[in-house]
C-alpha cells in the first residue's frame, strides 16, 4: 500500500474536527514522515510509517492539538532516521521539536549498557513530561499501538515490554486519569504475560454478558423511568470490568473466578452534581445496597481528578451489580483524563487548563531537583509516584498526597525541609504517634518541632519518599561526623582517622565535597566514593563489608565474597558499612509456594514479626490461577532463629512449601 493511501485510510478519517489549515499541516508532517521512514519495516512486515500514523490517529481520537499530532508523526525520526531536531524545528516550529526530543530515547548509552539506556530514557521522558504533559501522552499512544502489535516480537521481548507497561505506563495513564487507555494497556499486558489466565477470564466474562444482558437492560429501564419521574434526564451505559481488574480482584480477595460476581455493571450519566446524589437515592430505593460498598469520589476526588459515585446493589435473583453515577463532564475527565483539556470546543480552539495542578506533575518537577542515578530514579518512581497513594490533612485542612506507607517524617519533609530537620514528634487526629508509624488515609497530621531535634540515621529505614530520604542524607553528610551515606549504603567512619596531609582542610572524619560529589577521608586516603564490587554484586539486604582501596574509593563486597581472602591488607583497611534501608542483622532469602490467597504477604510478615524478625521485601508471582510462587528477604537478630521462622511460615494454612535460597 502506498504511503499516500496509508495516510488517507489511517489518519484522515480522524481529522474531521480540525480546520482545513490544521489538516494540511498534519498531512504535510505525515508525508514527510513517510519519506523519512521509506524502506523501513516493522516486525510485522508492514511499512514503518504505519506505526506513527496509528499513534497520531489515537491522539486525534483523543482530540489533541495539531502540535501533538505532528510530533507523534515524527516521534521516531530523530532516533531512526537522519533527521535532526533543528530540521524539525525549521519545518514545524520549536514546540514540535521539543515534544519530539522529549519522546526520543537516549541512544548514546546503548553501546555501554542497555539497562542504563532504558532507565535513563524513561527518566528523560518523565522530566520532559513535567515541562510539557503532551510528551507522555505521545508516549502512551506509542506504547498502546506497540502493545496492540506485540505478537510479532519474540516471546522474551513480549514479556519484557508487557512488564514495563504494567510497571510504568499503565500506572502513568491512571495517574493522568486516562482510564480507557489504562484499561487497554493492562488487558494487553495480561494477555501476553499470562495468556491462559487472560483467555479464561475473557471466556467467563463473555458468558456472563450473554446471561445477564437482559437483566441489566431491565435494571436500566426501571432506573430511567424513576429518574424521569424526578425530572432527571439520564443516559445509561452498560459496562464490564476490564479483564485485568478482575484478575487483580481475584488476587486481592483470594477468590476463584467463579466467585467474582460484579463483573458487569451500569453507568448513569446526568448533568449536575446534585442530580448524581438524587440518582444515588433512586438506585438505593429500587435495589438493596451492599454495606461498605459505597464510595463518594465526588466529595473526595482522586488525585487524577476522577469524580464519580460508586455503589454495589443486589438485584432480584441475588445478582450483584456495580453502579457508577457521574455527570457527562466527569465522564469525559474519567475516560480521557488530562487529554480532555485539549478536547476541541465546536471544532475551533482547544480548551486547556493548568496541568501543573496535577499532583504527579508537581512531584515530577520536585524530583528533577533531586540527585539520583537513572536506576535509583526509576525504582523510586515506581515505588513512590506510581504506587497507591494516601491523602492526609494538615491542621489547616490542606490535603497532602503521600505514597502508601509514608510516615510523619515524610509528611514533615513534604511541608518544609526545616520542619523535617527539627521533627521531634507527631500527632494523628490529636493522638501522639511514633514518627516512624505508617500514616492512614484521611488522618489530620500535626508535626511537633524542637530546635534541638535533628535527623537520625534510623530515619532512612522508615521513610518512603525520595525527598525525605534525600534531605536526611544531606543533613547527615553535612552534620554527622559518624556516618557517610551514599548509594544507599551507610559507611560508619573510623573514630580516629589520621589527619589529612594537605588542603582542602577538614576535621578528622569530616565529609568533603568536591564537584558536587560527597567524599570521605580515612587515614591518608581522600575523597573516597562508594563503589560496588563486580565480583560478588552485592544487592540490598545482603550482608556487606567495606574495603578502603587505594585510589578507587570504598569498595562494597558481600561479606561471604571469596575474593576477600585474596586481599592482603583487607583486615587493616576494612570499614563497617550497612544498607541505609535495613539494619545490620542477619539477612535471609526465603522461597514460599502456596495456594492462591490474597493474604500471603501479610501472613508471612506477621509470622516473621512475631519472632522478632523484619520483612525487608517480598515478590509474589502467579504460576497458575490457583498457585503462588513468592520470594521474601528478611532479617533476624540471631542465625539460630531462622529455623523457627521457617517453621512459623510453614504453619500458614495456604503454604505448601518453604525453603531457604542462596
Amino acid at each position: 500500500m502506498s504511503p499516500a493511501l496509508l495516510i488517507d485510510r489511517t489518519l484522515t478519517p480522524s481529522l474531521g474536527r480540525y480546520t482545513d489549515e490544521e489538516k494540511a499541516r498534519v498531512q504535510e508532517a505525515a508525508r514527510w514522515a513517510a519519506q523519512l521512514h521509506e524502506g523501513q519495516l516493522r516486525a510485522s512486515g508492514e511499512p514503518y510509517i504505519s506505526h506513527p500514523l496509528e499513534v497520531a490517529r489515537i491522539l486525534a481520537d483523543l482530540g489533541m492539538d495539531t502540535g501533538t499530532l505532528i510530533a507523534a508523526l515524527l516521534h521516531d525520526t530523530i532516533e531512526d532516521t537522519g533527521t535532526t531536531r533543528d530540521e524539525i524545528a525549521s519545518r514545524f516550529g520549536e514546540e514540535v521539536a521539543l515534544l519530539v526530543e522529549g519522546v526520543t530515547k537516549i541512544s548514546s548509552l546503548r553501546a555501554r549498557n542497555r539497562k542504563i539506556q532504558a532507565a535513563e530514557s524513561i527518566r528523560k521522558m518523565l522530566l520532559a513530561m513535567a515541562k510539557d504533559i503532551r510528551v507522555i501522552l505521545i508516549k502512551l499512544a506509542d506504547k498502546l499501538h506497540n502493545m496492540r502489535t506485540l505478537q510479532y516480537l519474540p516471546p522474551a521481548k513480549q514479556k519484557a515490554i508487557a512488564t514495563e507497561c504494567l510497571e510504568i505506563y499503565a500506572p502513568l495513564a491512571e495517574r493522568l486519569g486516562m482510564s480507557s487507555l489504562k484499561d487497554e494497556l493492562e488487558d494487553l499486558a495480561l494477555k501476553h504475560l499470562q495468556p491462559e489466565v487472560y483467555a479464561e477470564i475473557e471466556h467467563y466474562v463473555n458468558e456472563r454478558i450473554e446471561a445477564r444482558t437482559a437483566l441489566l437492560e431491565e435494571i436500566a429501564l426501571n432506573t430511567k423511568k424513576a429518574a424521569e419521574r424526578e425530572g432527571i434526564a439520564v443516559e445509561i451505559q452498560m459496562r464490564r470490568k476490564h479483564l485485568y481488574s478482575i484478575y487483580q480482584k481475584m488476587k486481592r480477595k483470594a477468590r476463584p473466578l467463579e466467585e467474582i460476581y460484579d463483573v458487569l455493571g451500569i453507568r448513569l450519566l446526568c448533568n449536575t452534581e446534585t442530580e448524581c446524589y438524587t440518582l444515588l437515592g433512586i438506585v438505593h430505593r429500587l435495589y438493596k445496597p451492599l454495606e461498605g460498598r459505597f464510595k463518594d469520589y465526588i466529595a473526595m476526588p482522586k488525585a487524577n481528578r476522577y469524580q464519580s459515585l460508586h455503589t454495589t446493589v443486589m438485584v432480584p435473583g441475588g445478582t450483584l451489580v456495580e453502579v457508577q453515577i457521574r455527570t457527562h463532564q466527569m465522564h469525559r475527565t474519567a475516560e480521557y483524563g488530562i487529554a480532555a483539556h485539549w478536547l476541541y470546543k465546536e471544532g475551533i480552539t482547544p480548551h486547556r487548563v493548568d496541568v501543573g495542578e496535577l499532583s504527579i506533575i508537581n512531584r515530577l518537577r520536585e524530583w528533577s531537583s533531586l540527585k539520583a542515578t537513572s536506576g535509583q530514579f526509576l525504582e523510586e518512581i515506581k515505588q513512590e509516584i506510581l504506587r497507591d497513594s494516601i491523602y492526609v490533612f494538615t491542621p489547616k485542612g490542606d490535603v497532602i498526597e503521600l505514597p502508601k506507607g509514608a510516615t510523619p517524617i515524610d509528611f514533615a519533609y513534604h511541608i518544609h525541609t526545616d520542619i523535617g530537620d527539627h521533627l521531634a514528634g507527631a500527632k494523628a487526629n490529636g493522638i501522639i504517634i511514633p514518627i516512624t508509624a505508617e500514616l492512614q488515609n484521611t488522618q489530620v497530621v500535626e508535626i511537633i518541632t524542637s530546635p534541638h531535634a535533628h535527623p537520625h540515621i534510623g530515619w532512612l529505614r522508615a521513610v518512603k519518599t525520595a525527598r525525605a530520604r534525600s534531605k536526611i542524607r544531606a543533613w547527615i553528610n553535612r552534620h554527622d561526623t559518624t556516618y557517610l551515606v551514599e548509594k544507599n549504603v551507610v559507611v560508619k567512619k573510623p573514630s580516629e582517622p589520621s589527619p589529612p596531609p594537605s588542603p582542602p582542610r577538614a576535621r578528622p572524619g569530616e565529609a568533603l565535597r568536591e564537584e558536587k560529589k560527597i567524599g570521605i577521608r580515612v587515614g591518608t586516603e581522600r575523597n573516597l566514593l562508594v563503589r560496588f564490587a563486580r565480583c560478588c554484586h552485592p544487592v540490598t539486604g545482603d550482608d556487606i563489608v567495606g574495603y578502603v582501596s587505594r585510589g578507587r574509593g570504598i569498595i562494597i563486597h558481600r561479606r561471604d565474597c571469596p575474593n576477600l581472602s585474596n586481599i592482603e591488607d583487607f583486615a587493616r583497611r576494612q570499614i563497617e558499612v550497612e544498607w541505609e534501608s535495613v539494619s545490620p542483622r542477619t539477612t535471609w532469602h526465603v522461597r514460599v509456594r502456596s495456594r492462591h490467597t490474597g493474604d500471603l504477604f501479610s501472613e508471612v510478615e506477621g509470622a516473621i514479626r512475631k519472632l522478632g524478625g523484619h520483612l525487608i521485601e517480598g515478590k509474589i508471582t502467579e504460576q497458575r490461577l490457583d498457585e503462588l510462587d513468592a520470594y521474601f528477604t528478611l532479617e533476624i537478630d540471631r542465625k539460630e532463629q531462622v529455623r523457627r521462622v521457617l517453621k512459623a511460615i510453614r504453619a500458614i494454612p495456604s503454604v505448601k512449601s518453604v525453603s531457604l535460597v542462596e
